[in-house]
């Protein structure tokens, strides 16, 4: 059995399995399968161009062989030349759709979580922060991924001190995992009476989101407390005790969610922040056994990493890891990153 018939008859297996209906209730299995028939459905795509362009190749290859018509030969030759070529880029892009495949084991694909944390400046770096929540919000909207905020503390002036949220799509956190680490803005605040320019930082942490196969908690880790919601949500999350604490008690992770009406679901939050705080422990670990030789240009991500400079007198926003500029901040700080990400996903495949 070829590649095709192999892949083409585990894509029809997946499907159908996926048709069950008894699968609603293993939402674990029912991703697991998902991703896997996501990854089958692009093999088959992509081996069946392959086939075809072969297919091509061989009916050129007998012309020139044949010699029978010296304009057809000449079609045929230069013809040639362009199908190994897109031979050749086929061939690579089933090869990087497998390793796609091998990152997703290695948790390095699908959803994200992202935390954001106002620095040094007060009430600056907590509108800054404010900023970036919404900057990296419209861009989820922009490419139609959901987003869902698990905990939020506001400050004075409409600031945030800190917000985790949830950006739930396949390709998040590949796309913005090179957002960690310490983003600082130049600017005169609204209120400088004398015109000087403040400099305020914000820490932007992404994690992927694991599966709770991948992260498994043994409850005897955890401690979980209930306390009454301080934050907007009206009188009935105010009046009762659905704000949850999770500790894992091993590491001493602390997650609070308030912002569910229920206290089942601002648990479910929680957890789902201690698991992704572990993962990024696991990663950090196995990253850290890897060679400097192999570490990218772009960095590991680390809180204390100055990764980037909005300068809004000058109009200009600098990536430090890359070092490229770009202008028109305020187009970009209203969601429109695209340019910034693929960016820094070209330097990192360098």
């Amino acid at each position: 059995m070829g590649d095709l018939e192999k892949a083409k008859q585990e894509y029809e297996e997946t499907t159908q399995k996926l048709s069950d209906p008894e699968l609603i209730s293993s939402p674990e299995k029912l991703e697991e399968l998902s991703r896997r028939y996501r990854v089958l459905k692009k093999t088959v795509e992509k081996i069946e161009e392959i086939e075809e362009i072969k297919r091509v190749i061989s009916e050129n290859e007998e012309i020139v062989k044949a010699r029978e018509d010296s304009d057809l030969v000449m079609l045929a030759e230069q013809e040639l030349s362009g199908l190994f070529s897109k031979k050749e880029t086929l061939e690579k892009e089933l090869k990087e759709i497998s390793s796609g495949e091998k990152d997703d084991e290695k948790e390095l694909n699908g959803p994200a979580i992202i935390e954001i944390r106002g620095g040094t400046g007060g009430d600056e770096a907590a509108l800054f922060a404010a900023e970036l929540f919404r900057m990296y919000t419209k861009y989820a909207q922009k490419n139609g991924w959901r987003t869902n905020i698990l905990s939020l503390h506001s400050s004075d002036l409409d600031g945030i001190k800190e917000v985790i949220f949830e950006v739930n799509d396949e390709n998040a956190f590949s796309k913005l995992q090179f957002e960690s680490g310490v983003h600082r803005i130049q600017r005169i605040p609204e209120t400088e009476k004398s015109g000087r320019i403040h400099t305020s930082t914000v820490t932007v942490v992404v994690l992927p989101k694991p599966t709770k196969t991948q992260i498994v908690l043994n409850p005897q880790d955890l401690k979980i407390d209930t306390f009454r919601s301080s934050g907007p949500g009206g009188q009935l999350v105010n009046k009762r005790e659905s704000a949850v604490r999770v500790t894992h008690i091993p590491t001493g992770i602390v997650v609070a969610s308030q912002q569910a009406r229920t206290q089942a679901e601002n648990r479910e939050y929680a957890l789902s922040v201690v698991r992704a705080k572990l993962l990024a422990a696991k990663l950090e670990e196995e990253n850290a056994k890897i060679s400097k030789t192999r570490k990218t240009q772009i960095g590991t991500g680390e809180r204390s990493e100055k990764i980037r400079t909005y300068n809004f007198p000058q109009d200009r926003i600098t990536d430090h890891r890359i070092k490229k500029n770009w202008h028109h901040i305020e187009k970009i700080i209203d969601g429109n990153i695209e340019e910034i990400i693929e960016e820094l996903e070209r330097q990192n495949k360098q």
